[in-house]
């Protein structure tokens, strides 16, 4: 049984940027590209298999055709998608919906739930996270009144961050941020505010009502707590979706026991062998439900994430 390599999807952006191909050797498609989509099987941006048996397989085929590569899991599509994003300007302020408003909404997309690594970001960085209403009338009239420096609740970040975005969540990625986003497989995004900025002479679309829907009023804060366990892979948050790990990797030989139904990996830094095969910085792999243990080594940073199965979910 093999890893599956994956070849990603690259995304322009008005606040795009080169630190993909400047960090991670990527061949982009210009000097504004914001998302490289790693492992994705949503339509919106599907990537393929590079190399092995199943070479140029799009994922959502082989998720199709071998569900047994997935754990045989019982759901409709394949559920997560992993991204980075290199933030060379500031995203809009945003919310995403949960999967019923998204099911009537939006054609039956999932919704988004997310989290985000910050693989790096300028010193005296920040994010925006949550909002300072504290009921929805409140909300709507700073909203509609434009009052967003009131609104918006900004927090500062360093290198090695870890935050976990639901449905609901006002959030945005500022300027000068790397991260690495684990979330649902949903392309659902709705724009509460952007700066006033022209794309091709005009503003971007915004969704105010459907934002004022979906808000959660008042924002409740649920940072992540530290990384668990004092192994090489430590467990940074689960959800009813997804489970996410940091893994590091110092020289020394481990072995990684493949027991979810999937897993997917990605390199951050260094260079790793997993039972003699050669992952490096940039590289994103799925290992499939039943590999076999894997013995490990080099000096490697590494996210890795998975589906939690219907049977284990927690809230």
């Amino acid at each position: 049984m093999e890893i599956l390599r994956m070849k990603p999807i690259f995304k322009e952006a008005i606040w795009g940027g080169t630190r993909l191909r400047e960090d991670f050797g990527y061949t982009i498609p210009s000097d504004h590209t914001g998302e490289c989509w790693a492992v994705s099987a949503h339509p919106d941006g599907e990537g393929s298999v590079a190399g092995g048996t199943y070479d140029g397989t799009p994922l959502s085929r082989l998720w199709a055709e071998h569900p047994e590569l997935f754990g045989n899991l019982s759901l409709d599509r394949f559920p997560l998608l992993t991204k980075i994003i290199d933030a060379n300007g500031d995203l809009s302020i945003q919310v995403h919906p949960d999967d019923a408003y998204a099911a009537v909404n939006e054609n039956g997309s999932l919704g988004k739930m997310e989290c985000w690594y910050i693989i790096d970001c300028v010193p005296d960085a920040t994010i925006i996270i949550g909002h300072n209403a504290k009921t929805r009338e409140e909300l709507k009239d700073m909203v509609y009144g434009g009052r967003w420096k009131e609104l918006i609740r900004e927090v500062p970040i360093k290198k090695g961050d870890f935050f976990q975005i639901d449905p609901g969540t006002v959030h945005a990625i500022k300027a000068g941020t790397l991260i690495l986003e684990s979330q649902q497989s949903s392309d659902i995004t709705y724009r509460l505010y952007d700066y006033d900025r022209l794309q091709n002479g005009k503003p971007r679309p915004l969704h105010i009502e459907k934002s004022l829907d979906v808000i959660e009023v008042p924002f409740v804060e649920r940072r992540a707590k530290a990384a668990e366990g004092d192994s090489w892979l430590k467990l940074l948050y689960s959800c009813k979706y997804y489970k996410v790990w940091k893994g590091d990797l110092t020289g020394q030989t481990v072995t990684l026991e493949q027991t979810e139904p999937f897993m997917i990996g990605s390199v951050l830094s260094g260079e790793a062998t997993f039972d003699g095969d050669v992952f490096k910085k940039g590289d994103h792999f799925i290992i499939p439900f039943g590999h076999p243990p894997i013995e490990v080594s080099g000096e490697a940073e590494f996210i890795f994430s998975a589906p939690v199965c219907h049977s284990e979910q927690t809230e």
